[in-house]
């Protein structure tokens, strides 16, 4: 029953950090373009665009690495327990 939980866990996590890459960087590009780039600073249409993709990749590069720590963690953490037994 372990290794059942340690499957659960692992596919609940890799289903949130794939739910986090696909609207954050989304949601970000598309808010960041209208709100701050162009809204707020009074950018070009053009020149929105260029940063708000920006923003975008440094969302999935942020979102990327926490999905590493957190795997690794959990990896680390089951392969304690496990070794106690």
């Amino acid at each position: 029953f372990r290794n059942e939980g340690s499957l659960t866990s692992t596919l609940r996590t890799l289903l949130f950090f794939t739910a986090l890459m696909i609207t954050l960087p989304v949601g970000l590009y598309f808010s960041s373009k209208a709100y701050v780039f162009e809204g707020t600073l009074g950018m070009s249409d053009r020149d929105s665009y260029f940063y708000a993709a920006i923003v975008a990749v440094v969302t999935v590069h942020v979102v990327l690495a926490l999905f590493v720590y957190v795997a690794w963690n959990e990896g680390s953490r089951q392969w304690r327990e496990g070794k106690q037994d």
